[in-house]
């Protein structure tokens, strides 16, 4: 079967949509690559909610996709906003890597004493994400936040420029690159796991999702060996709470889900202009567990929008 896959052109979408390919291409299947520009790639200056919100780097994909001029998107799936077209649907959801977040930091800006975040007081930090910023400042107030846009090899090429001190990037977008052969030029630059375990990543960050239109059954047969039953059952956790909070870029929210002994850990995070909630739960459901989160989130007093 001749599956033509539609990509971002950055570096990090195309090595994502070519590990799917090869993957295809193993079982049989012809792969051909098809690069589509969105709105999110042509503006790499303006902040998230100010040219489009949550979204913006796939809404033209999917219209290529309901067109019928691709036949499989390949999305970083923390990019999906929680409810899409209708006619289309996830069809798989390949191993999940890691969700944490990495600290890129210039060797010449490492302060060991800084702990969680090893950076001299004061230090500039480049994020464009409303999430990082809040995690960063509940442990370092202190911390100067400046936006930052851009694909991976930009944000680093102006850290190392010396424009900021750190940047924060996720991990598995820095992991997949290598793994695909794509070096950054980290020379000079410490990277630092902030765990997720206080970091909460973004919901769904670090997994991929396989999104094909709904009358694609033979594609969807074709994908079912791609398919991670582990990794897609914590992210319905994490997907549901997306869907409940309304997250998008201007709120500072996180989720993270996995299997913890015989049951599932849900950590999240939501902010408001005044203060950061967290909450840690577990049981046997993640959407169970989201919806006991959202309990606790409405609860809180925070101005949702």
């Amino acid at each position: 079967m001749r599956v033509r896959i539609g990509s971002r052109g950055s570096k990090l979408a195309l090595a994502q949509a070519r590990q799917i390919g090869a993957r295809l291409a193993a079982a049989g299947h012809q792969a051909v690559e098809v690069i589509i520009e969105t709105r999110g790639d042509r503006d790499q200056t303006s902040s998230f909610p100010e040219f489009g919100g949550p979204g913006v780097f796939v809404r033209e994909i999917e219209r290529q996709l309901i067109a019928g001029a691709i036949d499989l998107a390949v999305h970083s799936y923390k990019d999906l906003p929680s409810d899409g077209p209708d006619e289309l649907f996830v069809a798989a959801v390949p191993e999940r890597v890691d969700p944490a977040d990495t600290l890129l930091i210039r060797e010449d800006a490492i302060e060991l004493a800084g702990e969680l975040v090893p950076l001299p007081e004061a230090a500039r930090v480049g994020t464009a994400s409303s999430r990082r910023q809040a995690l960063l400042h509940a442990s370092r107030a202190d911390l100067r936040i400046l936006p930052l846009r851009g694909n991976v090899d930009t944000r680093v090429r102006k850290l190392r420029a010396g424009e900021y001190d750190a940047i924060v990037l996720a991990r598995a977008g820095v992991q997949r690159l290598q793994e695909a052969g794509q070096a950054l030029d980290l020379d000079g630059v410490h990277l630092h796991r902030l765990d997720p375990d206080w970091f909460i990543p973004a919901p769904t960050q670090g997994a991929l999702a396989l999104q094909i239109r709904r009358d694609a059954s033979e594609l969807a047969a074709a994908l079912a060996a791609l398919h991670d039953e582990s990794t897609a059952l914590p992210l319905v956790g994490e997907r549901r709470l997306l869907g409940l909070v309304q997250g998008s870029c201007e709120m500072p929210f996180g989720a993270w889900c996995r299997a913890v002994g015989d049951g599932y850990q849900l950590d999240f995070a939501l902010g408001d202009a005044e203060r950061l909630v967290t909450g840690r739960l577990r049981g046997e459901s993640p959407a169970a567990l989201a919806d006991l989160a959202w309990q606790e989130l409405s609860a809180s007093e925070l101005t949702i929008r």
